[in-house]
């Protein structure tokens, strides 16, 4: 299993170095016109929304939180999202197979800072915290971000480079994919050119 993780992120590090090449290998996830293939738990949608190749997503103060899931299951898998922050201090993210394991897209309710591309995990907060966030995220334009997620190891890179490695003991073997909007808080994001691929 670990030449295997090993042979993965080889393989990973060298695709973030072609990013459109590596783009159009992975199926698409979104079809950008509806949210076919996506569901919230709730009876009614009230923040999701697709218009032309974009997935927008909104609250306010008043409005509870809400994760749009795959209705497809994953385990081993490589995923590729773009992301685009819209107003208010947007507290976004990516669940890993379970309501638990979460990799965060904008501010920290609980840290008050941006901890984009690190692990939040219930229970245990931000375990380690992704590194040259600063550097490498574009607040006013996309970004694009991949996540490996083999066994219970967690790597992200943000537009082109490597930024964190995490082993989850909280991760599930299946599981959908989840995004993110955080309850009660002004805000919006976009997404866009989401992929994903199983690992055999």
């Amino acid at each position: 299993m670990q030449a295997y993780r090993n042979l993965v992120l080889t393989v990973l590090a060298t695709l973030v170095l072609v990013p459109f090449a590596a783009a159009d290998e992975l199926p698409s996830a979104f079809n950008g016109q509806d949210l076919s293939g996506w569901k919230t738990k709730e009876a009614e949608n009230l923040w999701w929304s697709a218009d032309d190749g974009v997935l927008s997503v909104k609250n306010d103060p008043k409005q509870q939180p809400s994760i749009l899931w795959t209705e497809q299951s994953y385990g081993d898998f490589v995923m590729q999202i773009e992301f685009r922050f819209g107003e208010g201090n947007v507290d976004s993210g990516v669940f890993v197979r379970n309501e638990t394991d979460q990799i965060q897209i904008g501010i920290s309710g609980s840290l008050k800072r941006d901890m984009t591309c690190s692990p939040y995990i219930a229970g245990k907060g931000y375990p380690v915290e992704a590194e040259r966030i600063s550097e490498l995220l574009k607040q006013d334009d996309w970004n694009a971000m991949t996540l490996v997620a083999v066994g219970s190891r967690y790597d992200v890179w943000l537009n082109g480079a490597h930024v964190m490695s995490y082993e989850s003991d909280t991760a599930d073997k299946t599981g959908p994919i989840g995004l993110q909007l955080h309850a009660q808080r002004e805000m919006a994001i976009d997404f866009r050119n989401i992929r994903i691929a199983e690992l055999d």
